[in-house]
């Protein structure tokens, strides 16, 4: 089976887990797709440089060792997040470029067949600029981008190097928790940054932050034409 590494959002805090994500698993389940869904720990609960990183890349390197007791693709592997975990998602895609005495290395890192982001933050130095979450970026990296630059360079997708995985990026129009601006403004970075991939976005008109994960809503049929789109993909 086609996996997808699920990872939720909730702005890396600890209020919010996996469970509200417990629709999109089934609903990913009833395409016959496997579903590997990532806890981590969050801000509140020791989360934060390097954890939060370190457990989501333990979590999608374990589907080595899944894939030899269970029917699963990893040839066919894509991370699909939301929020908060959007940035996961992508920093999954980007993380083969960490030098190895990064604190976020791990050797062998899992392949990515594509990264499907439901507004995510892809430049985490954007996202303080902006004041995503009120701030949670500062503390997510232990510091600001003045005090801790090199940490913001490796936990960033849109600074770690060539972006080689195809992606997409949808965001509603009326997102008031990571606005369409800054996501627009990191996939323009992201394309500069492509070696022959597509990076695509689709700004979603009348829509705000959480309709990209209820199965339930009027949109919910772009978010599975983007998986579909990358598990397509060649």
């Amino acid at each position: 089976h086609p996996v997808v590494i699920l990872i939720h959002g909730g702005c890396w805090r600890n209020s919010f887990g996996l469970e509200p994500l417990g629709r999109v698993a089934e609903f990913l389940h009833q395409m016959e797709l496997a579903v590997w869904s990532l806890e981590y720990q969050r801000l509140g609960q020791g989360g934060g440089w390097p954890t939060t990183m370190q457990d989501v890349a333990r979590g999608a390197d374990h589907l080595y060792l899944l894939a030899k007791i269970y029917p699963l693709d990893l040839a066919q592997v894509i991370a699909v997040g939301h929020s908060s975990g959007g940035h996961l998602s992508l920093w999954l895609g980007a993380r083969s470029h960490l030098p190895s005495s990064s604190e976020l290395y791990f050797p062998d890192p899992l392949p990515l067949k594509g990264i499907l982001s439901l507004a995510g933050v892809a430049d985490l130095v954007r996202g303080v600029a902006w004041d995503v979450c009120q701030g949670v970026c500062t503390e997510l990296m232990g510091g600001s981008p003045e005090e801790v630059p090199e940490r913001y360079q490796q936990a960033s997708p849109c600074q770690m190097g060539p972006v080689a995985i195809p992606q997409v990026h949808l965001v509603g129009e009326y997102d008031e928790i990571v606005r369409s601006k800054i996501v627009q403004e990191d996939v323009i970075e992201l394309q500069k940054n492509a070696t022959e991939v597509s990076i695509d976005l689709e700004v979603i008109p009348e829509i705000g932050h959480f309709e990209l994960v209820d199965p339930t809503s009027t949109v919910w049929p772009i978010v599975v034409r983007a998986i579909t789109k990358l598990l397509l993909t060649v």
